[in-house]
């Protein structure tokens, strides 16, 4: 397995572990329409400066608002679910198929694919922010319909939004909704929810991580709805532009296109959701898959792994041009791929010993498409990415804790080592972590073996769910070397989750959401010294510190461009330095294999999704593009 392997696993894994808040890192910027609204209804919130688009907007500039309709999409399990058993995407228990958040549900309000998080009224026609920033209310469309034909209410919102936080659903969706206190009806029309984390965070969840689904959905027979967690096989009753025609034994899933969708001609859905029928089919591994892809079951394939890109998606159909190969761009900063070192274990608590792991990690050697790039920053591949020496901002917000702090925070920013140099350059790098070794007490033994003072081996387990490939034997190789013994351990999924959960690894390979502004609510989960001994937190690494706590407070009430960058990129420093993990890869594009058969609207967004993931950005190929079939006479 090559290095883009971990990009696969780590993908999946990322979609179970840290789907919260992935709209968060929002500072409402004084000048912006909302802040300046003064509680006033906008049609908009936008982060920094003016939403782009104004009210009465007619189309995304990313959609072709002529776009045909008609077709049928065919598309694959798009992630490791090879089955499904529930309809219900919000409980622990089960599979939901792929689809039914893009298709199907929908929120009070979308993310603009082309601006620094911005949301745009969709059931919620307005929405107006207290200007203490204590609570949000939302006015409904007046023509939002459930595909019953009901119409959306006020008391539908509330029903959602009470069982979305209940204890029947998956503690993901009940993190996203934590910053409101309660939600209050205040017409048919009209509701307002009471925030008890008045940041902006709370606000851009509950307009775009909140799924509306009618109250009658798992209505029993007496009328009153079951709990959430015993609502399985139902059918969800909901707004979206498509609706179930058929489930067939947890293998296929065929959607149709309502052709009384309320919002088809809704600016902010005009040119989207352009065929007729959508249909899954579910294949039990990728290999399967890929066949099946070039025998045409499904049109468009999503592809993770560098070698398979460049050996596999080749060959006649390509060369004919009946199969497209297509590098999807996207202008994300880039979620952090690591190696997630557990510092409640004594063996990592010296910053010596990690340091010099990092220098055993050869990602040049593993990298042999040359189809990633090295992670450097806790926010590569965007402008909050620390540079050079510290900024005046950085240097006021990181002084106070100086004593506290590696000396390295106040240099240059943190780079990864590299062993691309030359022919020795591998061996350096070995030798710079032999000795922080010898300086944290571990000394090669007679037998071999590195070992402390008192005499104990240096060993460590590598946690996985997937089966060991070639970047961990490189890797094995290089601390062999050291006399370090890393062994690889493979577990099933749910017993990997359950592990993680009581932080009960030594180290485990993680990816974080990709993002546009820095995710706070993401991050304070991931660094806050609060769920060091949380069980159940991301802070998979145990990271207690004042300064980062500081910090990500300075980053959640930034009210400015400037304020937001100078604490990110404090924060930067802090963390990479703190050698607290090892980072790994990211790539700046999608890779997408294609069936010639779409039409592709001419402007692509910045901030896109393919067919699952991240469903609050626009899943753009899925919902923009069309079928050339349906714009044939």
């Amino acid at each position: 397995m090559d290095l883009s392997g971990l990009a696969a696993r780590w993908r999946a894994q990322a979609l179970a572990l840290l789907l919260i808040g992935a709209s968060a890192g929002h500072a409402l910027a004084a000048g912006s329409e909302a802040a300046t609204a003064g509680g006033q209804w906008v049609h908009a919130l936008a982060t920094f400066g003016e939403p782009k688009y104004r009210r009465g907007l007619s189309h995304f500039d990313y959609v072709n608002p002529e776009a045909p309709k008609g077709g049928v999409l065919h598309l694959s399990n798009p992630d490791r679910r090879t089955s499904f058993d529930k309809y219900n995407p919000f409980t622990i228990k089960g599979n939901a198929p792929a689809g039914l958040m893009i298709f199907m549900f929908e929120t009070l309000a979308v993310m603009s694919g082309d601006e620094l998080s911005t949301m745009y009224g969709l059931l919620a026609e307005e929405m107006r922010i207290a200007p203490d920033k204590s609570s949000i209310t939302f006015r409904l469309h007046p023509r939002a319909r459930f595909a019953n034909g009901d119409a959306v209410t006020a008391a539908d919102v509330a029903h959602s939004f009470e069982m979305l936080k209940s204890k029947g659903a998956d503690p993901t969706t009940q993190t996203r909704l934590a910053g409101a206190k309660r939600a209050t009806v205040l017409d048919e029309r009209t509701i307002r929810f009471d925030l008890q984390d008045r940041s902006n965070d709370a606000i851009f969840n509950l307009g775009t991580r909140l799924p509306v689904f009618s109250r009658k959905w798992g209505q029993g027979p007496d009328g009153k709805a079951k709990p959430l967690d015993e609502i399985v096989t139902d059918y969800p009753v909901t707004s979206g532009p498509y609706t179930i025609a058929l489930a067939d034994s947890g293998r296929r899933l065929e959607l149709v296109r309502n052709p009384d969708y309320w919002a088809r001609e809704l600016g902010v859905r005009r040119g989207q959701f352009n065929f007729d029928r959508v249909v899954y089919r579910y294949y039990q591994d990728g290999a399967v898959g890929m066949e099946a892809f070039k025998a045409g079951e499904f049109d468009l394939i999503q592809e993770y792994s560098a070698r398979r890109w460049a050996r596999q998606h080749a060959g006649p159909k390509w060369r004919d041009g009946r199969i497209v190969k297509r590098d999807i761009v996207n202008g994300f900063g880039a979620g952090l791929y690591a190696y997630q070192l557990n510092l409640r274990r004594p063996l990592f608590q010296d910053p010596r010993v990690r340091r010099a792991l990092g220098y055993t990690y050869d990602f040049e050697a593993l990298n042999n498409y040359r189809q990633y790039k090295r992670t450097y920053s806790l926010f590569a591949n965007s402008g909050f990415a620390a540079t050079g020496m510290p900024g005046p901002g950085e240097l006021a917000l990181l002084e106070p804790f100086r004593a506290e702090l590696p000396r390295e925070v106040f240099g240059p920013a943190w780079e990864p080592p590299r062993t691309d140099a030359g022919p020795g350059a591998l061996r350096e790098n070995l030798l710079k972590a032999r000795a922080l070794l010898e300086e944290a007490g571990w000394k090669v033994a007679a037998d071999g073996v590195l070992r402390s003072a008192r005499g104990a081996a240096f060993e460590f387990e590598y946690l996985d769910d997937s089966p060991p490939g070639r970047a961990e034997a490189v890797w094995q190789r290089n601390l062999d070397k050291l006399g370090i013994r890393m062994k690889v351990r493979q577990v099933d999924y749910a017993v990997y989750i359950k592990r993680l959960e009581a932080f009960d690894f030594d180290m485990i390979g993680i990816r974080t959401i990709d993002f546009t502004l820095p995710p706070v609510g993401d991050l304070k989960d991931q660094y806050n010294s609060k769920g060091a001994d949380m069980p159940g937190s991301n802070n998979y690494s145990g990271i207690r510190s004042a300064a980062v706590d500081r910090l990500l407070d300075t980053m959640e009430n930034a009210q400015t461009f400037d304020q937001l960058r100078d604490a990110s990129r404090a924060l930067d420093r802090v963390i990479m330095h703190g050698d607290y993990q090892i980072p790994a890869l990211y790539s700046e594009s999608f890779r997408v294999s294609h069936w010639d058969k779409f039409g592709i609207p001419a402007t692509q967004p910045k901030f896109l999704s393919i067919d699952s993931g991240l469903e609050i950005w626009p899943v753009w190929v899925v919902t923009a593009w069309w079928s050339k079939d349906a714009a044939r006479p």
